[in-house]
């Protein structure tokens, strides 16, 4: 077991109090069982990231585990998760504040499926366009987290083959929303294939550009 480091500043305080909620909201909505996937928050040049094989509800303050970019334990004494790589490489390639992944059901399956997600619903434009399939990489590798890299160009998400899904935004909630919204199109999309005789439509990439400049202006403007 690691050395006892710092102790968390508030603002890395809070933060985990948001990711732990944010975790156990994973198990709560039926994305990830046990301990599978894992969730982390970037304060700083500090990343707190869930512990390796600890269930979410077990979790207190006191548990609080970061890194920092190089992947050096700068808090707690518990192991950080074993797909620390990816998290790592979300961070030092794009401007996330928060990643989340988890192996979500129906999106796992569709990542067994295809190289990318067909553009069944216009939510596509939401993870930046039609999310790319990561080919397959044993976890916790520097493989699994370059073909991640390469599946996000220009995204905000994507599957990764017979393993689960990865998202990340500028906040938590962001990057929670994002990994919902595509486990329900990977939902969505397998519903509608496995009807016999009918192929699902799809969108155009106008309809998608279209609706990708409409969700931009979505929401209450102050």
């Amino acid at each position: 077991m690691a050395e006892q480091r710092r102790d968390a500043d508030g603002d890395e305080a809070r933060a985990w109090a948001e990711l732990v909620a944010t975790a156990r909201r994973t198990v709560a909505d039926g994305l990830v069982v046990g301990t599978s996937g894992n969730v982390s928050a970037r304060v700083g040049d500090t990343v707190l990231v869930t512990p390796s094989g600890v269930p979410y509800d077990r979790l207190t303050p006191d548990d609080v585990t970061a890194v920092d970019l190089s992947g050096r334990q700068v808090l707690g004494t518990l192991v950080p998760t074993s797909e620390l790589p990816m998290h790592l490489a979300v961070y030092r390639t794009t401007d996330a504040r928060a990643v989340v992944h988890t192996h979500a059901v129906h999106a796992t399956a569709v990542s067994t499926l295809v190289t990318e997600l067909p553009p069944v619903h216009y939510m596509t434009c939401a993870l930046g366009g039609p999310v790319r399939v990561a080919p397959y990489a044993a976890y916790g590798t520097p493989e699994l987290a370059a073909h991640m890299l390469r599946a996000l160009e220009d995204r905000s998400g994507c599957l990764l083959r017979n393993h689960g899904t990865i998202t990340y935004g500028d906040t938590l909630t962001a990057a929670y929303d994002r990994t919902a919204q595509l486990e329900w199109m990977c939902r969505l999309w397998l519903t509608a294939s496995s009807v016999p005789g009918l192929t699902p439509a799809l969108l155009s990439e106008a309809e998608l550009a279209e609706a990708g400049e409409r969700l931009r202006g979505y929401g209450q403007r102050g």
